[in-house]
């Protein structure tokens, strides 16, 4: 069991959905685009586009859908350990795998975590960018920003830089909201044949990813300017 701090108000959180695209909405109504979509937006699809046209539009389709409900599965599984909820139950390969997945990141991850401040916890920079990290809280005892990913085989880090830049965006929405001093952030990954990845973005990384992030930032807004942004300013 993990202890639960309720420090911060979390209450932000209301999401909208404009063809297949993720924004959240402000309490001021600012439409706020997810840092997945500045993300997926600012980057270069080539291998991806590759990918489909190799396997075909058809297969590619069941694939992500197979593997976001397979991802959506193993956070219920978490959120709900956390919480000490009874998790999900099913007996088919996707539940089951699920909660096998789950179980390796309870064991060899979350054991390394003293006390959780928020889960699904949503974050915004102001009117620039916002998004739901999984876990807030205290890992190998820093303070850190966590998230929990599936993938189908082990990941070199040199293929996740995504995610550091995903985890980058949470800690600055939340010490420019909350006032903290966050400098950590942690990816538990799982594969499909139960390997168990941890990658840790260090206090010392934080600079160089602001400053990425902040790039593709500006490459997201180049493309898709919104009028209410036009006085705003990011600070790094």
């Amino acid at each position: 069991m993990i202890p639960v701090a309720s420090l911060f108000d979390y209450g932000f959180s209301k999401r909208s959905e404009d063809n297949g695209t993720r924004h959240y909405v402000s309490p001021e109504g600012h439409k706020i685009p997810s840092v997945t979509t500045i993300l997926s937006k600012s980057k270069d699809m080539t291998h991806l586009l590759e990918w489909r046209k190799r396997v075909g539009d058809a297969a590619a389709d069941q694939i992500t859908k197979e593997s976001t409900g397979l991802g959506s599965m193993m956070h219920s599984h978490l959120e709900c350990w956390i919480k000490q909820q009874e998790r999900p139950g099913g007996t088919n390969v996707g539940r089951v795998m699920a909660k096998q997945m789950a179980d390796v990141i309870i064991q060899q991850g979350l054991s390394k975590v003293s006390e959780v401040w928020g889960i699904e916890v949503p974050l915004r920079y102001e009117s620039l960018w916002a998004g739901t990290t999984d876990l807030v809280g205290v890992y190998n005892g820093q303070h850190a920003i966590m998230d929990f990913k599936t993938t189908n085989k082990p990941k070199k880090i040199s293929y996740i830089q995504d995610y550091f830049l995903q985890l980058t965006a949470y800690i600055m929405a939340h010490n420019q909201t909350f006032g903290t001093e966050i400098k950590q952030g942690v990816i538990f990954m799982v594969s499909r044949d139960l390997e168990y990845q941890e990658f840790v973005l260090e206090p010392h990384q934080l600079e160089q990813y602001e400053q990425l992030w902040l790039e593709r930032l500006m490459m997201y807004y180049d493309k898709h300017p919104i009028p209410s942004l036009s006085n705003e300013s990011v600070s790094s």
